[in-house]
């Protein structure tokens, strides 16, 4: 239990010292006006109260993601804690910041236009195509199973309720964003956070308490703690689904100095409830054995349930099932929303306000909506297998965006660059070794792994050593078209 409560304090103490330091290297300026109102539409660009913007945030990119992947890397054992917490302060909740702030900077953003902007127009082309069809994928995932759950629970059909979801998802994502996102989303985001904390309180009265920390790992499968892990636990830690997100939200802000509370906050906070969840699912089951007896039987949701149940009565039951019905369908519904956002974006001529007429959006939504309602009515449980691994791509694709971005300015890049080399080892080794991927033996796929680092390695220090040489002879570093 030591081990658990000092996390959270460091969690804490990462907000309230490193994302000033991170706020400071960034430069905000409260002079600049924020594309809320410099874009006003009434519609995507809006003003909203940091606040709100904050619980909004944290429910789009939370949802389920830091409670089921925080239970599934609670098979490692206590190792999941450091993770979580090294992963969320130095990782996530720069990459939140950055993902968020440089799309205020540039009037609103999405996330491949800012990719384009430093990484070069054939990047930004790769990661268009690689985040739109993540979003499909995302919202597909996040919509079949509340869907399947309402079949069980109501006279529904499971094609009945899956029509209805998306009837919702058009309706909310061709509104304005105050009108249901800035009123409901608050609310829902409360919930999320009186879920979590109900949960840790009574992670106290547990008969089994939480164990301290270890570095052994405890899976009852010996999966291998790197660089499985890092993709288990996503959300909660780092993850690339986030930066398609902080956009809609970098329309909202009021001033500059609100984006720490908004975008490093809520990833603290989502930190938190992964932290919660891993204790929860290590303690509750006795063991790690237990806990994967458990998944066995009832997977993630049926984890949820017990623990919630058993720990808050019936109360806690019913909100385990609201929580497993709503919170997928709100990251579904932003998931299409960036993802319309993205592509309306792509179409807009340059120079533009990249705001778009209603039928030009619905038009945009029809085109993405019906994917992802095609793949949430068959088995696409083989696609779901990739989204983990190309979540932490985009996350590893951000970080080094913003990595470029503070080297141009010639600011301090390292709190951008050492995590964007961590994160390009993970996704290196792990395409190679997992099941999904390759399914190469784990040494092979580490050595593979370890070239594709040492490759992206020296692309880096090529980009250190113009940018030294431009410093020499006071000339302005350009890596725009690299």
């Amino acid at each position: 239990m030591l081990t658990f409560v000092a996390s959270i304090v460091l969690l804490i103490a990462g907000y309230m010292i490193y994302a000033k330091v991170v706020e400071r290297i960034f430069g905000i300026d409260d002079r600049n006006q924020t594309p809320a109102y410099s874009q006003n539409d009434g519609f995507d660009f809006t003003p909203i109260s940091w606040w709100r913007a904050s619980l909004i945030q944290l429910l789009n990119i939370a949802g389920l993601g830091p409670i089921f992947g925080a239970v599934m890397g609670a098979l490692y054992g206590p190792v999941a804690f450091i993770w979580i917490v090294i992963g969320c302060i130095f990782a996530g909740g720069v990459h939140d910041y950055f993902s968020g702030m440089m799309s205020v900077r540039y009037k609103g953003a999405q996330f491949p236009t800012i990719v384009g902007k430093f990484l070069g127009k054939n990047m930004q082309t790769f990661i268009n195509i690689f985040s739109i069809a993540l979003m499909v994928l995302v919202a597909a995932a996040f919509t079949a199973g509340p869907a399947e759950l309402v079949a069980q629970l109501t006279p529904l059909s499971f094609m009945a309720a899956l029509v209805i979801i998306f009837v919702y998802f058009l309706i909310a994502t061709m509104l304005p964003v105050h009108k249901i996102i800035g009123r409901i989303y608050p609310v829902l985001g409360a919930i999320l956070i009186f879920m979590a904390v109900s949960i840790g309180i009574g992670l106290f009265f547990f008969d089994n308490t939480v164990p301290n920390l270890t570095l052994s790992n405890l899976h009852p499968g010996e999966l291998p703690i790197w660089p499985l892990i890092m993709v288990t636990i996503s959300c909660g830690a780092i993850s690339g689904f986030h930066s398609t997100q902080s956009p809609i939200l970098a329309r909202t802000l009021k001033k500059e100095s609100e984006g720490r509370k908004v975008f490093y906050g809520a990833m603290i906070g989502e930190g938190v409830i992964a932290l919660i969840w891993a204790a929860a699912g290590m303690a509750f089951f006795g063991s790690t054995g237990g806990l994967q007896s458990a998944l066995d039987a009832g997977g993630p949701a049926g984890v949820v349930n017990e623990i919630s149940s058993t720990t808050l009565g019936a109360f806690g039951g019913i909100l385990a099932v609201l929580g497993v019905i709503i919170l997928p369908i709100t990251t579904g519904d932003t998931a299409l929303r960036s993802s319309r956002m993205m592509l309306s974006e792509l179409l807009t001529k340059k120079g533009s306000n990249p705001s778009t007429g209603k039928l030009k959006n619905g038009l945009i939504l029809l085109v993405l909506g019906g994917p992802a309602f095609y793949l949430s009515t068959i088995d696409y449980t083989f696609l779901w297998r990739y989204v983990g691994w190309s979540n932490q791509v985009v996350a590893t694709v951000m970080l080094w965006t913003a990595a470029i971005y503070l080297l141009e300015k010639q600011k301090f890049h390292w709190i951008c660059s050492i995590p964007a080399l961590f994160m390009t080892g993970v996704v290196s080794a792990y395409i190679f070794y997992a099941p999904e991927g390759f399914g190469l033996p784990y040494d092979v796929s580490m050595w593979i792994g370890a070239v594709i680092w040492l490759v992206v390695l020296a692309w880096f220090i090529k980009k250190l050593v113009q940018n030294n040489s431009h410093k020499k002879y006071g000339k302005k570093p350009v890596f725009r078209a690299s």
